[in-house]
């Protein structure tokens, strides 16, 4: 059984009618009906009942119809889905990211996209939040890990993960010994801040933290990047507080502190556009579903 016998068949069930039936496969009546024999001696039922003035299908005709349809339409997506895969191993994939998403994500992700797509050739942009969108708006990337999201008609949102934001401080520092430490006593100390244009969503989110608290924290250094809050911390500027994906670059003159108090959280989105979901986009998010807690934003 070949799948022209299927589309044969589903011709001559639809039309109900072997010459309108041949018009519309490209094909002459003796032929058709020379097919449609052949396939019913397969299957060993009848499955069309033939008269001079009509064509009816038999009950085994009416359930063979409903999944020769299926076998078509499966056929056909099989056939789609390669054409897809060949034609995505010569095209790019150009992916914007943050530095957790490089940390956190990429470990998961390029591996599958590699092992499915040996050919396709991956450009990184390291870019931050706004870029980032900007680009994915003008298809000069394809997909965006960000830490904020925008809502629009265009882009699809889905959010990866949240982490909590962690306390470091100095070593050496007296607080170092305590247990735990009260936000209360933040006013105390000399911080180290993202700067708002490097890290709008961290920088706002501390900021609003401070201030729903009620802290009035001495801002001594804003941080372009996240490794100089650490090395700030490191040799005793002052203390900060990084999204807790930093805690495994620590060296040995930081600590972790935990809080009386809960510290806010931050989270990973990763954006697409709508009309640019192509195979590798769904494998990258597929194996986000696989790994993290994912909801549309």
């Amino acid at each position: 059984m070949e799948l022209r016998h299927l589309r044969y068949f589903i011709a001559v069930a639809e039309e109900l009618n072997f010459t309108k039936a041949a018009q519309r496969m490209c094909t002459v009546q003796p032929s058709l009906s020379q097919q449609i024999k052949d396939l019913e001696q397969e299957v060993g039922v009848q499955l069309l009942l033939r008269t001079n003035r009509k064509v009816e299908l038999t009950e085994e005709g009416k359930a063979f119809l409903k999944d020769a349809r299926l076998s078509i339409e499966h056929a056909e997506k099989a056939v789609l889905n390669a054409r897809q895969v060949a034609q995505l191993n010569k095209e790019q994939l150009h992916i914007g990211f943050v530095p957790v998403a490089e940390m956190k994500v990429f470990p998961y992700i390029m591996p599958n996209i590699r092992a499915k797509f040996p050919d396709l050739k991956i450009h990184f942009h390291s870019l931050q939040d706004s870029e980032q969108l900007k680009a994915l708006q003008r298809g000069e990337i394809d997909i965006a890990f960000t830490r904020y999201a925008e809502e629009s008609a265009d882009i699809e949102t889905i959010q990866v993960f949240t982490e909590p934001l962690a306390l470091i401080i100095p070593k050496n520092s007296p607080e170092a010994a305590q247990r735990h430490i009260s936000i209360k006593s933040f006013s105390q100390q000399d911080f180290i801040v993202s700067d708002e244009h490097s890290s709008p969503e961290l920088y706002r989110i501390i900021q609003d933290f401070f201030k729903q608290s009620k802290l009035n924290v001495n801002v001594v250094q804003y941080s372009t990047n996240i490794l100089l809050n650490v090395n700030l911390v490191g040799i005793g500027v002052g203390w900060s507080l990084v999204p807790s994906y930093v805690i495994p670059l620590l060296g040995d003159k930081i600590v972790v502190k935990n809080t009386v108090e809960p510290l806010p959280t931050i989270g990973l989105y990763a954006s697409y556009r709508k009309d640019k979901r192509n195979e590798a986009i769904e494998l990258i998010l597929q194996v986000l579903k696989e790994q993290f807690y994912m909801g549309f934003f």
